[in-house]
C-alpha cells in the first residue's frame, strides 16, 4: 500500500547522488517531519532515488544520522581555549550550547541515543580534561560533564519549543494562570505577575553556566 505522504518514487535510469545531496536531503526531511518519522525509504523519495541507491552512502538510519551530526559539528568553529580549565569548561560548554541552539534537532536527536559523533568529542574532551586539571576525579569529570549536558539541553529545548508555541501563535496556560494568581496562596508568585514571561524570557544560561560549574567543583 503507498504512502499518500511519499512523493512518487523516478522510474527509469537512476541520477547519480552524491552524498551532499543525501544529508541536504535528510536535514530537510528532519526540518519538516521530525527524525523520528525519518526512514530510508522516505530520504530516498525525498532524493529521487531507490532505497538501494542510499545504501552505497550510508549503512542504516542510526549510520545516516551520526554523518549528518558529524557535518553539522564538523562546521563548528573551534575557539582558543584559555589556559585556566574551569574557563575552558565554561567556553566548551558555551560552544556546545551555541552550536546546538542554531539546530536544536539535533539535540532532539542527540538525546535520543546519545548518537555523538567524532566531530564534536573535542566539546566533550575539553570538559572533561578541564575538571580533571581542576582536580576531579576520571569518574567525577564524566559526572560533571553529564550534568553540564543536562543542563544545556534542557535549556536548548525549553527555549526552542516555546519559540516554536509563539510562532504558531497558540495561548501560553501558564499566561493565564499567572494573570489570576490568588495572592493568599502564591504570596511570591503573586508579586510577579504579568512579568513572569519577560523574565522568563531572558536569557541567562551564560550567568546560569558560571555558577553550575562553580557548584559542581566545589563539591569535589
Amino acid at each position: 500500500m503507498s504512502d499518500p505522504e511519499l512523493p512518487p518514487i523516478r522510474t527509469g535510469r537512476p541520477p547519480l547522488t552524491s552524498r551532499d545531496q543525501i544529508m541536504a536531503a535528510t536535514r530537510r526531511l528532519i526540518d519538516r517531519d521530525g527524525w523520528e518519522r525519518l526512514t530510508i525509504r522516505r530520504l530516498a523519495a525525498e532524493v529521487g532515488v531507490g532505497a538501494t541507491t542510499l545504501y552505497h552512502h550510508v549503512r542504516d538510519k542510526d549510520d545516516l544520522l551520526i554523518q549528518l551530526l558529524n557535518d553539522s559539528a564538523a562546521q563548528i568553529q573551534r575557539p582558543e581555549l584559555p589556559s585556566d580549565p574551569r574557563e575552558r569548561i565554561i567556553v566548551a560548554t558555551t560552544v556546545m550550547h551555541d552550536s546546538l541552539g542554531d539546530w536544536p534537532q539535533a539535540v532532539e536527536i542527540l538525546t535520543a541515543d546519545d548518537l555523538l559523533g567524532e566531530s564534536a568529542l573535542w566539546m566533550v574532551e575539553t570538559i572533561v580534561g578541564g575538571a580533571v586539571d581542576c582536580g576531579c576525579t576520571p569518574e567525577q569529570a564524566v559526572e560533571l560533564y553529564r550534568n553540564l549536558w543536562y543542563f544545556t539541553v534542557g535549556e536548548i529545548l525549553v527555549r526552542a519549543h516555546s519559540k516554536q508555541r509563539a510562532n504558531d501563535d497558540r495561548p501560553r496556560y501558564r499566561d493565564t494562570v499567572f494573570q489570576s494568581l490568588d495572592e493568599s496562596r502564591f504570596p511570591h508568585l503573586a508579586a510577579v505577575g504579568n512579568r513572569w514571561p519577560s523574565l522568563a524570557s531572558r536569557d541567562t544560561f551564560p550567568h546560569g553556566l558560571r555558577a553550575f560549574v562553580d557548584g559542581l567543583l566545589i563539591r569535589r
